[in-house]
């Protein structure tokens, strides 16, 4: 059994659960999440805490046991706190900026490229930008962030030679050396 999973989830004040057959539905000061579990999987209710446990002891169910737990908390950041990625642009020139119409936000990247690339916003998310290289993603579901802010980061992965391209804030992509005649190791005069 996942030690994880055994564990229980709290529910803070300002935040309802509701089980309805194989669906979990939160709602808090933010908003409200769904999500639907495995039959396999029990999820109850007691008090100010969401148990998690399995109805049998197969190797799949136990294999859901603890991400099924952590879906459930995640849900319930996500619907008090919600979820921020932050991507950095970087790059001579490469900048970003925001802009909204009848569709929703969208933000538009200067890469180099021949056109400038469009990004929109996912349902349940939004884009906040700081001076003209960073990118705030916020949202209440994780993985939806999460997915958002890998797609915009796959539009121009960090270049190894000199760093350029979008990355997460955090990240420290790998870099490599150039070439040993650029650096002026006996070449010819």
């Amino acid at each position: 059994m996942s030690r994880i999973g055994k564990q229980p989830v709290i529910i803070p004040q300002g935040v309802t659960v509701e089980i309805n057959g194989q669906s979990i539905i939160v709602n808090g000061p933010k908003g409200s999440l769904t999500m639907k579990f495995r039959p396999e999987i029990k999820v109850i209710i007691e008090g100010e805490k969401i148990i998690v446990s399995t109805k049998d002891n197969q190797r799949a169910t136990r294999a859901l046991f603890g991400t099924v737990r952590n879906l459930i908390a995640n849900m319930i950041e996500g619907v008090t706190q919600g979820f921020i990625k932050t991507l950095k642009i970087v790059g001579t020139g490469y900048r970003v900026k925001l802009e909204s119409d009848s569709e929703g936000e969208k933000i538009i990247l200067s890469l180099g490229f021949s056109h400038p690339v469009e990004v929109r916003a996912v349902e349940g998310t939004n884009f906040e930008i700081e001076g003209n290289d960073l990118i705030k993603i916020k949202g209440l579901d994780k993985a939806i962030v999460g997915q958002l802010a890998a797609k915009i980061r796959d539009i121009y992965p960090p270049e190894v030679y000199k760093g350029k391209g979008i990355r997460y804030q955090d990240e420290k992509p790998r870099r490599k050396a150039g070439k040993a005649g650029k650096a002026g190791a006996g070449g010819a005069k």
